[in-house]
């Protein structure tokens, strides 16, 4: 028995929907996939060298050498405070002061210590009421190089019109070189720009072009 047109039609047509929703699969793989390249080629592999002064301060918790290079920082009076947020409320001052090589003496005048922000959104949150209170116009931001691009798009979200002066940390332990050979750096990479893909979603749809015209950095003014 020969099948009807109308019948044929919709089959195609079923099949025909299918092939576009895995086209646009595929597509959209690709898309990721160049994305994180771009993202993961574009991490500063070298130790930051000289950086603007600026208001204040904010390192983010969580990776090798990020408070020490903060208070190295406000030793060399680049900033007149620094903000730590994202230490573990178990976490005494004096713990702190041992992750600085020098600037510990810093810590009774010029250091605040937020123990509340539990991730990069809570720091971002944390850091711009800071921000807030002590009415800067710029601050310095200290992080690990690979979380730098997340972090200040986080920041860039809920201070706009705050100056932000990147300053990444380089962890040795994390080899950028040639990422795609060291399956531990890969999934860190992969992991961090998963997350911050949502964080650029976040920021808005205009800033969200303008960072990628800029190369995935936000925008913000020079110092």
């Amino acid at each position: 028995m020969q099948e009807s047109p109308e019948r044929f039609r919709r089959f195609s047509g079923f099949v025909g929907g299918l092939r576009l929703i895995f086209d646009f699969l595929i597509l959209l793989l690709v898309m990721l996939i160049i994305g994180f390249v771009v993202f993961a080629t574009g991490i500063e592999h070298e130790p930051t060298g000289p950086v603007h002064a600026a208001d204040g301060i904010a390192v983010l918790t969580g990776g090798v050498a990020r408070i020490d290079q903060a208070m190295k920082l406000l030793a060399d009076d680049k900033a007149k405070r620094v903000l730590i947020t994202g230490v573990n409320r178990t976490t005494t001052t004096e713990e702190l002061k041992q992750l600085a090589s020098q600037g510990d003496q810093y810590f009774a005048c010029c250091v605040d210590i937020d123990k509340e922000a539990r991730n990069t959104i809570d720091n971002a949150t944390e850091t711009s009421e800071w921000v807030a209170l002590n009415r800067y116009g710029s601050i310095i931001v200290v992080t690990s190089n690979y979380h730098m691009p997340r972090a200040l798009a986080e920041l860039a979200r809920v201070m706009p019109g705050v100056t932000l002066i990147p300053y990444p940390v380089v962890d040795n332990n994390v080899h950028l070189d040639r990422w795609w050979t060291y399956p531990g750096t890969t999934k860190l990479l992969l992991s961090e720009y998963l997350k911050y893909l949502p964080a650029l979603g976040r920021l808005g749809a205009t800033d969200f072009v303008r960072m990628l015209l800029s190369g995935g950095k936000p925008v913000v003014p020079e110092p």
